[in-house]
């Protein structure tokens, strides 16, 4: 019956719009009253959730991504894309995948990638006869690239979900090829419709002008080698090199770029502060729900379920990949991956599933979550800066997400695509 108030009531507030952060809390707290341990369980659990050093990355990463937007290093990653590979059929397209991947592996977050660069490239893209669906459905499946290429702060919620006992420098490593892949087959996609739809290519620039987009971008991409740099060397943990972003982009924005001014630090500060305490309040949430499903011993159950459908690891990678894509319909990532990973980790580690490979795929699967209704955060982003509905993004999403669930099933099935870099470095 325990089982029943926890899933159940949860469930309930969902259905009738209840912010997800509430829907875990209330469900913990009536579970809790139901088995009448004391009120005061949740609150602990809660603090305990949040109370993790490794979690300071979150916020500093969070921080750093708004700072570079506002400091024009996004800007002129976008030129340097543009520059690349613009030339090529459906050019904004491919730009806004190429830049998507390189500010991905500055930002970390898909939320600002389809922020910072769909408010550059959708208005772009419109203006040069892109229908906005169009637009919008590139943007936002290119920004889920950047949940899988250092520095992903939900690599880092992975670890912290799996007990600390998984590298996240392994986790940074593993996800470089799976994201190049998606980026790689999203580009295929973009220019399959584009040709469909007879979009136009840019001119090349030529190679004078793209060398010096090159050059001005350098400070940027730059970021990008410190972080994965140091935290694989062990020069510094995840943790510190979410504070050395922050500085490094305060230093590019104000001294190299001098774009960023007080009232844009103000502005990037306030940003960083609320969305870190809406996804700080959301994982502590979580902390305590996923806190009773251990103690309902929901994992045992769910391994022995599991085990009486198929002892075979290619289907329970397929059932697992079934209901991942199912949660992230209606459940945001960030809880997601902090109730999903103590329930089904012990699952694929009873099958011979290396955790670093099982957290590319739950990330993934988490990703291409943020583009399915009815919570699809990215999605909704996306539509709000291209100016369309839900409904019209929706109808033209699917070569795009079929190329996602394509690179979700190369990645499950071929470990060696996530485990090899890794391996390699060690």
């Amino acid at each position: 019956m325990a089982h029943f108030v926890l899933f159940g009531s949860f469930i309930a507030l969902m259905a009738i719009g209840t912010p997800i952060a509430f829907c875990l809390g209330i469900s913990s707290l009536a579970t809790v009253l139901y088995l009448g341990l004391p009120p005061i369980v949740v609150f602990q659990q809660l603090n305990s959730g949040i109370n993790v050093f490794a979690m300071m990355a979150i916020p500093f990463f969070i921080f750093a991504g708004d700072l570079m937007v506002r400091g024009g290093i996004a800007l002129r990653l976008i030129r340097f894309a543009a520059g690349l590979v613009g030339h090529l059929r459906g050019g904004l397209g491919q730009v806004n995948i190429v830049a998507s991947t390189l500010f991905g592996g500055i930002s970390g977050s898909a939320v600002a990638d389809a922020s910072a660069v769909g408010g550059l490239m959708i208005p772009q893209m419109a203006k040069r006869g892109y229908d906005r669906d169009y637009a919008v459905n590139v943007t936002v499946n290119a920004a889920i690239i950047a949940l899988l290429i250092p520095p992903s702060h939900n690599m880092i919620l992975y670890s912290i979900a799996a007990g600390g006992n998984v590298s996240v420098a392994d986790l940074f490593t593993a996800g470089v090829v799976p994201g190049l892949l998606l980026a790689l087959s999203l580009m295929v996609t973009a220019w399959w419709v584009a040709k469909r739809r007879g979009y136009p290519s840019e001119p090349f620039p030529g190679f004078g002008k793209l060398g010096f987009y090159l050059l001005s971008s350098i400070p940027g991409l730059l970021l990008i080698a410190i972080i994965f740099g140091g935290v694989r060397s062990g020069v510094f943990t995840a943790t510190e090199s979410s504070c050395i972003a922050v500085l490094y982009a305060l230093l590019v924005a104000v001294l190299v770029y001098r774009e960023l001014d007080w009232s844009g630090f103000v502005e990037a500060t306030l940003g960083a502060v609320r969305t870190t305490a809406m996804v700080l309040l959301v994982i502590g949430a979580a902390a305590s729900f996923g806190w009773l499903m251990a103690y309902l011993q929901v994992q045992q159950s769910t391994i022995a379920l599991i085990r009486s459908v198929s002892e075979d690891p290619i289907m329970v990678l397929l059932l697992i990949n079934i209901v991942l894509l199912f949660l992230g319909t209606f459940m945001d990532m960030a809880p997601m991956i902090i109730i999903c990973t103590p329930v089904l980790l012990p699952v694929v580690k009873a099958f011979g599933i290396d955790p670093v490979h099982f957290g590319v795929v739950m990330i993934l699967n988490a990703g291409i979550g943020l583009n399915t209704p009815p919570v699809g955060t990215v999605l909704f982003v996306g539509c709000a800066v291209g100016g369309i509905s839900i409904r019209e993004a929706m109808r033209t999403i699917w070569p795009f997400f079929g190329a996602s669930v394509f690179v979700l099933l190369l990645v499950t099935y071929v470990p060696a695509l996530s485990l090899w870099l890794p391996a390699m470095f060690r």
